[in-house]
C-alpha cells in the first residue's frame, strides 16, 4: 500500500491531472470512477490506483485484471483525486491518436471543427453530444482546451475513449482538407442570413464554432461556404457554444433520420 504523498507514482499521477505538459510528455491522463474506468478501453489502461477502503468490493475487482494496480492509503487517495467526493478508484489511460482521414470514415460525413473553445465543460459537453448526435469526428485548433483536462474528461462521460478527435497546427489546413474531401463547411455567425434549419446536410457537413467570448475568427468564418444563424429572442445576441453546437448537431440527426 502506498502511504505517502512523496512516493513516485503518486507524484506522477497528480502531474497528470493537473498539468497539459505533464499529459503531452507522458502521451497519458487519468479518469477517475467506475464508470470511466469500466469504459476504459483495456488496451489503453497502463495503471490502476484504488483506494485501500474500496479494494477488495466485487464491482470493482473486476476491473483490476485490466493492468497492474496499486493500493492507495484513503487520505493519499482522497488529496491526490481531482473530486470532491472521490469513488475511490483512478486509472492511467494511454492517449488514442487520430489522423485527418479518421474524419471521414462515414459515408456523408459530419464534423464539428472547434476554434479556440476555452472552458473544459463546454468541450465535455461538445463531445458527448457529438457521440450521440452520430458526428464522425472532431476536429480542433491547437489553441483549444486540452480535451484531456479532468474537468473536460467527467464532462464527456465517457465518449472521450470513442470519438475521433483531432488537433491541427494551422485551422485553415484542415479546414480545406475537409473542402477538398466534398464536405460543405457551413459557420455559425451573427452575420449568418438563413437560419440553420434551411439548409440541407444530407450530404458531408462541417459546422465552425467558435472561442465562447470572441466567437469565429474572421479569417476562419471566411473559409466557411455559407453562414447560418440560429434564431433568437429578447436582448440575447448569442448562446453558449455548447448549446450552439447541440442545437445545429441534432438538426443534422432530425434531416438525416426523415432519408
Amino acid at each position: 500500500m502506498i502511504t505517502s504523498m512523496s512516493n513516485a507514482q503518486v507524484k506522477e499521477l497528480q502531474a497528470l491531472l493537473q498539468k497539459a505538459k505533464a499529459r503531452r510528455e507522458k502521451d497519458a491522463y487519468v479518469v477517475e470512477g467506475i464508470k470511466m474506468c469500466t469504459e476504459a478501453p483495456a488496451p489503453f489502461v497502463e495503471r490502476i490506483f484504488i483506494s485501500e477502503s474500496l479494494y477488495g468490493n466485487d464491482t470493482v475487482n473486476a476491473l483490476l485484471d485490466k493492468a497492474p494496480f496499486e493500493v492507495l492509503q484513503d487520505d493519499i487517495f482522497l488529496k491526490v483525486s481531482d473530486t470532491k467526493t472521490p469513488q475511490g478508484i483512478m486509472c492511467i489511460v494511454k492517449r488514442k491518436h487520430y489522423n485527418r482521414e479518421s474524419l471521414l470514415n462515414k459515408k456523408n460525413p459530419f464534423i464539428i471543427v472547434l476554434e479556440d473553445i476555452q472552458d473544459p465543460g463546454n468541450m465535455g459537453t461538445i463531445l458527448r453530444t457529438a457521440e450521440g448526435a452520430g458526428v464522425s469526428g472532431i476536429m480542433m485548433s491547437k489553441n483549444t482546451v486540452d480535451i484531456y483536462n479532468p474537468k473536460t474528461i467527467r464532462s464527456t462521460m465517457g465518449s472521450i475513449f470513442r470519438m475521433s478527435v483531432v488537433s491541427e497546427e494551422n485551422l485553415a489546413d484542415g479546414i480545406m482538407y475537409l473542402q477538398s474531401n466534398n464536405i460543405k463547411v457551413y459557420a455559425a455567425h451573427l452575420k449568418g442570413d438563413k437560419y440553420y434549419d434551411e439548409f440541407s446536410y444530407n450530404q458531408g457537413t462541417a459546422f465552425l464554432i467558435g472561442n465562447e467570448g470572441n466567437g469565429l475568427k474572421k479569417e476562419t468564418a471566411d473559409m466557411a461556404d455559407t453562414y447560418l444563424k440560429i434564431p433568437m429572442e429578447g436582448q440575447v445576441e448569442s448562446l453558449n457554444a455548447a448549446v450552439s453546437a447541440s442545437v445545429l448537431m441534432y438538426e443534422v440527426v432530425r434531416q438525416r433520420r426523415r432519408n
